[in-house]
């Protein structure tokens, strides 16, 4: 039999960025052999976009910088190729489905390498649908993007990559900004696509779990731009290198370890309908379950925001809230879910008195917000926006902190004080002089909730506190807003993410279709299938897990998971 060759090769290569002192790549010896599906994981900074970049081209064409040693892409030597060479074996997916728009409708933007290449039109009609078709959006082709669902954009983007019949394709953070069914079903899509097409896929992303939904051959970890592993998912995750590289392993894995089960590859760690548990194993699952007190009722509260009868359409005749009514009570943390789509923006833009009801009121200790303008508003209710580059409009952190402060009647000794204060409760004081061009996306997310802090409201809405964080900063700000909450600020998250809601929020109001369908603790939800499918939301593997050894109810095993997850957390710290 005839060896076989590698599709992607790098030997002994480094890259550095013109712009840094040292190599962001080391040493990296790296085989991805044909038809081979490989997830490359690793925290933010630790070079896996790189690594990625290079296989693509972006680096060094689009990224200027040094490459040493070899590496070979489909039989070309890819430092030396150019980028439009590269794309012609490197199909590119981007984290963000709108920056990869081109065309005014799907079909032009699929066609768009087609006509480049300058394809006859019959061809280019025909290649076009078969990709669409291949992608699952072929009823979608005179639609303009702005008309389609964060999944359905996804599937044009790969489509649009298809249609150059590329061998390898490279996904960037497909899931970041998916909600939970959308970002399961993208997996299932690239599975099926790979399946179809027999591609080489490589898909960058930390968020672990939700990418194990389908098969990988292998997964390679890396970390201060050296491959720490490059392992089957059943030997990774029977493993600590996950945890001590700050990637969250799946939840039921977790479980598994605080029950004492030896996890090994071959009890096949790496999906939770695969795992093989003998019966010591289940029991010591059950024992654990029955040793676990259960957590403590919660304390009846005063109400801070009560919602009544809310409904509200951006159009004449549609309505994108209707009939929403709920209360929420002071020093709460709650979480805001549902499909994208659903409303949960458009209820923080009526709170926050950027938009006008339709109907319905609502109350701020008891009091209506009709007659509060935006500005009086904000001196309750402060709104932290997903992307902190929308929010900032100062070039050095100080003087964005300080901005809502400036008309407040203050001295200038009395806004550097509460300044100071908040930066240091934000972990941000020692940066207090920097400009915020040089922090981190993490770092500028601290320096919009200090802005809104600074201000001493009694409630924060933060619409996706932590999109694009890995494991370590997703914890760093968790954290910090559950120390908020503990010093009686009332936080409201709108998430997709389901472990920051089940972790954090013990109650999580659930909408679909502009309603909201269900009030309840954060476990009640996810253990519920129905609820789950109906608003696009992913069930928790630790229900699954409970199914499969018999632990009913299956919700408290889930409570019990979170209430020792946490003492662990705080542990540790």
């Amino acid at each position: 039999m005839a060896e076989r060759k590698p599709i992607i090769s790098f030997r002994n290569f480094s890259f550095q960025y013109r712009a840094q002192k040292r190599p962001t790549l080391t040493d990296i010896d790296l085989e991805i052999y044909p038809g081979e599906r490989v997830l490359i994981a690793g925290p933010s900074g630790s070079g896996k976009s790189t690594l990625a970049g290079c296989i693509n081209g972006l680096n060094p064409f689009s990224n200027p910088g040094a490459c040493t040693g070899t590496l070979t892409v489909d039989g070309v030597d890819a430092p030396h190729s150019s980028l439009f060479e590269l794309s012609a074996h490197v199909g590119t997916v981007l984290q963000d489905p709108d920056g990869q728009f081109i065309g005014l409708t799907v079909g032009e933007d699929i066609a768009f390498a087609l006509e480049n290449s300058c394809t006859p039109q019959d061809e280019m009609h025909a290649i076009t649908r078969h990709a669409a078709e291949l992608v699952g959006i072929e009823n979608h082709l005179g639609y303009a993007p702005h008309e389609l669902s964060g999944g359905q954009k996804q599937r044009v983007s790969l489509a649009g990559v298809m249609v150059d019949q590329v061998r390898i394709l490279l996904f960037d953070e497909p899931l970041a900004n998916l909600d939970p069914a959308t970002g399961k079903q993208a997996i299932e899509l690239i599975d099926e696509i790979q399946k179809k097409t027999d591609t080489t896929v490589l898909i960058i992303e930390h968020r672990l779990e939700d990418v194990l939904w389908r098969n990988v051959d292998r997964i390679v970890l890396v970390n201060d731009g050296t491959i720490l592993a490059d392992l089957r998912p059943d030997e990774l995750l029977s493993g600590s290198l996950l945890a001590e590289n700050g990637i969250r392993e799946p939840l039921y894995v977790t479980a598994l370890r605080y029950a004492g089960v030896d996890i090994t590859p071959d009890k096949h760690p790496a999906h939770v309908d695969c795992l093989v548990l003998d019966d010591t194993d289940t029991q010591k699952l059950r024992d654990w379950f029955t040793a676990r007190p259960r957590p403590a009722a919660q304390p009846e509260r005063e109400p801070l925001l009560e919602v009544k009868g809310l409904s509200f359409g951006y159009q004449k005749g549609q309505q994108t809230l209707r009939d929403v009514s709920f209360s929420i009570g002071k020093g709460e943390m709650v979480s805001i879910v549902g499909r994208n789509g659903a409303g949960k923006s458009t209820l923080s833009k009526l709170i926050c008195g950027f938009e006008t009801p339709d109907a319905g009121e609502i109350f701020l200790n008891g009091k209506p917000l009709a007659e509060e303008n935006i500005r009086r508003r904000a001196q309750h209710i402060g709104y932290v926006m997903q992307n902190p580059n929308q929010m900032i409009s100062k070039t050095m952190i100080y003087d964005e902190v300080a901005l809502g402060l400036q008309r407040s009647g203050l001295t200038e000794e009395q806004i550097r004080e509460k300044v100071e204060a908040t930066l240091r409760v934000c972990g941000l004081y020692p940066f207090r002089n920097w400009p915020i061009s040089a922090l981190s996306f993490g770092q500028k997310k601290r320096v919009t909730i200090a802005s809104v802090l600074v201000l001493d409201p009694e409630l924060i809405l933060l619409d996706e506190p932590t999109a694009g964080q890995d494991f370590r900063h997703y914890t760093d700000i968790m954290e910090f807003l559950r120390g908020l909450n503990a010093r009686g600020v009332t936080v409201v998250m709108i998430t997709h993410d389901m472990h920051l809601m089940l972790e954090y929020t013990r109650r999580a109001l659930v909408f679909c279709d502009g309603r909201l369908i269900a009030d309840r603790t954060a476990a009640a939800v996810l253990c519920d299938p129905a609820l789950v499918e109906q608003a696009a939301l992913k069930e928790t593997s630790l229900y699954t897990l409970a199914n499969r050894c018999g632990i009913a109810p299956a919700q408290e095993f889930v409570e019990r998971f979170i209430e020792q997850d946490r003492e662990v957390r705080e542990g540790g710290r």
